[in-house]
């Protein structure tokens, strides 16, 4: 799906995994790892909130990273993967509930889907996101609740008057 001739993807997990990193899929791939997936070029992970600054460093030796105010962007040339590592610390917490399920042929941990859920209905009322970015996010709450009717209730009732 992603053109990667550098193995940024591979190369990225074993970094987080050689250095004991706590991390987990969050974002439209943890959604993809619960519903139908969909293309996507992005990879959203979040860490122990102990650990942030330990993988900021670690990231910066091995790939080029910037930084923006909820996340740090990680790229390499050679591969249209794009990473990024949430700072928003209320992600932090899905890192000791997720679960290991299969992300873009891999076995990694991801975001437990309620918490996926969460992280979606946060990024839909973020107002500073770009209304494209929104509505993507909706579409991937409206994904979750078709496999997954009984999380309804967890969704705010302004959110799910979109779905409709």
């Amino acid at each position: 799906m992603v053109e990667d001739r550098v193995d940024f993807l591979d190369r990225l997990i074993a970094l987080l995994t050689d250095h004991g990193v706590r991390y987990c899929v969050v974002g439209g791939q943890a959604v993809n790892a619960y519903a139908e997936p969909v293309v996507s070029l992005d990879l959203d992970v979040a860490v122990a909130a102990d650990q942030l600054g330990q993988v900021e460093a670690l990231l910066g030796q091995a790939f080029g990273v910037e930084r923006f105010s909820h996340s740090l962007n990680v790229s390499v040339p050679g591969s249209g993967l794009r990473v990024q590592v949430q700072t928003d610390p209320r992600y932090s917490a899905f890192v000791d509930r997720a679960e290991v399920r299969d992300v873009l042929g891999l076995r990694l941990p991801v975001a437990r889907l309620e918490d996926v859920l969460q992280g979606k209905i946060w990024a839909v009322t973020d107002e500073t996101r770009r209304p494209s970015k929104r509505q993507k996010d909706l579409a991937d709450i409206a994904r979750l609740l078709e496999g997954y009717p009984e999380l309804r209730d967890l969704v705010p009732r302004d959110i799910l008057a979109k779905l409709v």
